[in-house]
């Protein structure tokens, strides 16, 4: 007799006690995440009241699996676009939050006895906020489309992206018990380069591939490539020296640029909630109530300190950026738990011997115990908002009204600023790209040419293929810039900006020597004198090629066709919306929201007209997309369809109430719905004597909700007789209808 697979029976269990509680949460009208954590614990070792998972170990593979389809969901949701958007307030508030926790860790962990070394792992343990438990919580609350939950989830991708840094550095201390700034440096450029060279190309090529093999996909297909290519940057990632989450979350955010997003956020939903609700019960398997107990004082004072010094440093980090005090709070109060990074700190404290033994089991009871706290938390930042509101000076509301007001407008930057700053990106951007490429030829395709063709020759044909690549980028580089608008004003308005502006281009043509002379002195082994002439010409050709510059505007112009996607234009809530909002609207707290329209929906067919959005919420829709075309501030008398994407502009108040409107079903609005469950079907019926049907033709018999289909008669059989066919005695009628119908006319 064959036996069952000690993970399928540990699944059931997982599954099946998961099932159970959450449905009792739900009706108790609590997160859903809470309900995987309590199932955890039932499933655990710790509790013996239920079934107990037999082998944790193939758990925690399914668990890391449900972190990498969550940070691949948000990825899906929070595209490159969107985190531009709030790249300087994310910033400003992970710096402020990192800085600010790992701080609080390391006083709180020397005043509590810890060694040196565990204080210093427990700072940057504290400092690190959850991602996937956030995410999780906005989406099961219904706040995604709200402007605060952007900024906490760019705060949550910087804080990843400081994790990889700072395992490198905690790694640095634990082994040579000293700081490495070398080394430091090295990882983020490491970090810095990998980002923006997968991101380049994946941007350029991963839409471009999805247009062209779009007539062959299905939802099936495209569910397989999208994960194929999710975990295969995942695997790139973790090849590289970065964490499995990072690569699922790149991967995520480059098909959010693609026509495909909204198909893909949607056939992967179901995926990504069985793997993520696995993760969530497996938090919820390592507690142990006896160890929680027997260091119940550290595990406290660490809880109370997480809550409130995240709620501290994240609304102060906020605030510092220039956002207004209600989103700073709401920030502060959603990233008050100890995130899976936080483990990841903690396994590397153990592995290398320098952490105390009981330091990870008091992580881990201080992350479920802010877990468990985080909806909770979330909930609790309006009545926070509202209280400091009354009672705050009004003098000091006034200066914070100021300065938010003032950082709102720092964008009106002057002519200069702007020049440096495009120019800047520009060629960081193309400059990493050719260095990539460089080093990915050196590592990898060099040796294999060595080993075919030795000598001069092997090493002209190598210099042949990294020209070919890397000219378009060191013309962008050289070029980009030189003919824009602030560049020809600032050449026009006053002729002593003409030295700092030929500087400028002299610069960036010094840069390209520098990269084109070290390859020809590394190819060729020749003196720097010989390699700077050759050089030189060289990158005099590039500059003065058609051929070189038509390539490289080609590149460009694919690469921000794919990077505008779905979306074009980037818009942004300073348009011209003004003169058709309400007076006493918080314009500060205006923010665009997408929305998808389900096939159920009350606005379902009709025009925006007749929808009345600006009156009954105070909305504006700004554009509707439909597959792939985009149709940018639509007239009243257009159509709302299925899945159409609405994007509109509002307050946080104003979309949580379209929101709940949208999800109305048409069935709530007519009353006349039929359930999916009264199922149509075909049947028959005979047309016996004395029947009323009889010397009726189908049009007079009004047979509602169905169809006729046949008659049998004695002579003959009719296929989809005609309205006008008389029914007569002895007929067997056929028809397709509801069961219910289909029985009523049997008994009649």
């Amino acid at each position: 007799m064959s036996e069952v697979a000690p993970l399928i029976s540990d699944l059931a269990i997982i599954l099946i006690i998961a099932g159970i509680v959450t449905v009792i949460f739900k009706w108790l009208k609590q997160p859903v995440i809470l309900g995987y954590i309590v199932a955890g614990i039932m499933a655990g070792p710790s509790v013996s009241l239920v079934p107990t998972v037999s082998d944790p170990a193939n758990i925690k593979i399914w668990a890391d699996i449900g972190v990498i389809f969550l940070l691949f969901a948000m990825g899906l949701d929070f595209s490159f676009k969107k985190l531009i958007n709030v790249g300087i307030t994310a910033i400003v508030a992970t710096v402020t939050i990192v800085c600010g926790m790992m701080f609080i860790g390391y006083t709180a962990g020397n005043a509590m006895g810890f060694s040196h070394m565990s204080s210093i792992f427990l700072g940057g343990m504290l400092s690190m906020s959850s991602t996937a438990i956030v995410f999780k919580a906005f989406n099961d609350m219904g706040l995604l489309q709200q402007k605060f939950t952007g900024i906490v989830l760019g705060i949550l991708v910087i804080e990843d992206l400081v994790a990889v840094v700072m395992m490198v550095v905690l790694s640095t201390l634990a082994v040579g018990k000293h700081f490495e700034g070398k080394e430091m440096l090295e990882s983020i450029l490491k970090l810095a380069a990998f980002l923006i060279f997968w991101s380049t190309l994946g941007i350029y090529l991963i839409p471009t591939l999805l247009k062209k093999i779009r007539r062959f996909t299905s939802n099936e297909i495209l569910l397989i490539t999208s994960l194929g290519l999710c975990l295969g940057m995942v695997m790139i990632a973790t090849k590289a020296g970065f964490s499995a989450a990072l690569g699922a979350f790149v991967m995520g955010s480059l098909l959010a640029e693609t026509v495909e997003a909204e198909k893909i956020v949607h056939i992967v939903q179901p995926v990504k909630d069985l793997f993520a609700s696995i993760f969530f019960v497996s938090v919820g398997m390592m507690i142990d109530p006896a160890m929680m107990w027997e260091y119940a004082v550290p595990i406290l004072i660490l809880t109370l300190l997480v809550l409130s010094g995240q709620v501290l440093f994240g609304s102060f980090g906020v605030l510092l950026s220039g956002q207004p005090l209600k989103i700073a709070i709401q920030s502060g109060f959603s990233l008050t738990q100890v995130g899976e990074f936080a483990f990841i700190i903690a396994s590397l404290g153990v592995s290398l011997n320098v952490t105390d033994k009981y330091l990870y089991p008091v992580i881990v009871a201080v992350s479920v115990i802010t877990t468990f706290l985080t909806p909770y938390m979330i909930r609790l930042s309006e009545p926070a908002y509202r209280f400091i509101d009354i009672h705050m000076p009004e003098s000091l509301k006034d200066y914070l009204v100021h300065y938010t007001s003032g950082a709102m407008t720092v964008k009106h930057q002057g002519t200069w600023h702007k020049l440096i700053r495009s120019m800047l990106v520009s060629v960081t951007l193309y400059l990493v790209v050719c260095v990539f490429f460089i080093t990915l030829y050196f590592s990898y395709v060099h040796p294999l040419i060595r080993k075919s063709l030795p000598g001069m020759e092997g090493n002209l044909l190598g210099f042949i293929i990294i020209f070919l690549v890397i000219s378009p980028f060191l013309w962008a580089i050289i070029m980009k810039r030189n003919n824009s608008t602030e560049f020809r004003k600032l050449w026009t308005d006053n002729k002593f900006n003409r030295g700092p502006l030929v500087s400028i281009v002299l610069v960036k043509i010094l840069i390209c020597t520098i990269i084109m002379m070290s390859i020809i002195t590394h190819l060729f082994n020749v003196a720097l004198g010989a390699g700077l002439v050759v050089s030189s010409i060289i990158i005099a050709v590039i500059y003065f090629s058609k051929r070189i510059k038509k390539r490289s505007l080609t590149i460009e112009r694919q690469f921000m066709a794919n990077f505008q996607g779905t979306d074009g234009n980037v818009l942004s809530t300073e348009s011209d919306t003004g003169s058709t909002l309400g007076s006493n609207i918080p314009f500060k707290e205006l923010h665009l929201a997408d929305f998808t329209v389900s096939p159920d929906s009350i606005y379902v067919g009709r025009t925006l007209k007749e929808s009345s959005l600006r009156t009954l919420f105070q909305i504006n829709v700004i554009s509707i997309t439909r597959g792939e075309k985009r149709l940018d501030i639509p007239q009243g008398e257009e159509h709302l369809y299925p899945y159409d994407k609405v994007t509109v502009v509002g307050t946080d108040r104003q979309l949580e109430s379209f929101r709940t409107s949208m999800e109305q079903k048409k069935v709530e609005r007519n009353g006349n719905g039929t359930s999916s469950q009264d199922e149509m079907e075909i049947g028959q019926f005979p047309v016996e004597g004395g029947s009323p049907l009889i010397g009726k033709t189908i049009r007079e018999a009004d047979i509602s909700d169905s169809i006729i289909i046949g008659i049998e008669r004695s002579t003959v059989n009719i296929m989809n007789p005609d309205p006008d066919t008389i029914f007569k005695e002895n007929d067997t009628v056929w028809i397709v209808g509801k069961r219910k119908i289909i029985k009523g006319l049997n008994k009649d």
